[in-house]
């Protein structure tokens, strides 16, 4: 093949140059890709590890509320037990109340 430079005159290119300049670019597309594999491959992990320390302090943050709730639904049931004409007016004014909300005048 020839070509035309810039000052005008003909220049033969070669074909092993030619190739080799394919080849290298080539290699250098396929070690961009593996860098890239790789990339996706580290941030992968990463997202993964996140995910688990996230799943871990939910997990404990729901043990914690687990506890509290239990905590308080003992502490109503000793209320109950220890005073029940008090618990039986309180839900007597909360029925009365509701009541009132929920009737049409």
């Amino acid at each position: 093949m020839t070509a035309v430079d810039k000052n005008g005159t003909v220049t033969k290119q070669n074909d092993v140059s030619k190739k080799e300049e394919i080849d290298s670019g080539k290699e250098a597309v396929a070690a961009a890709y593996s860098k890239l594999m790789e990339a996706k491959e580290h941030f992968k992990h990463a997202a993964e590890a996140a995910g688990m320390d996230w799943k871990q302090d939910a997990e404990g943050q729901l043990m914690k509320g687990k506890a509290k709730a239990e905590e308080l639904c003992d502490q109503a049931n000793s209320y109950l037990h220890d005073k029940p004409l008090a618990t039986l007016g309180l839900a007597f004014a909360a029925g009365f109340l509701v009541s009132q909300l929920m009737s049409k005048k």
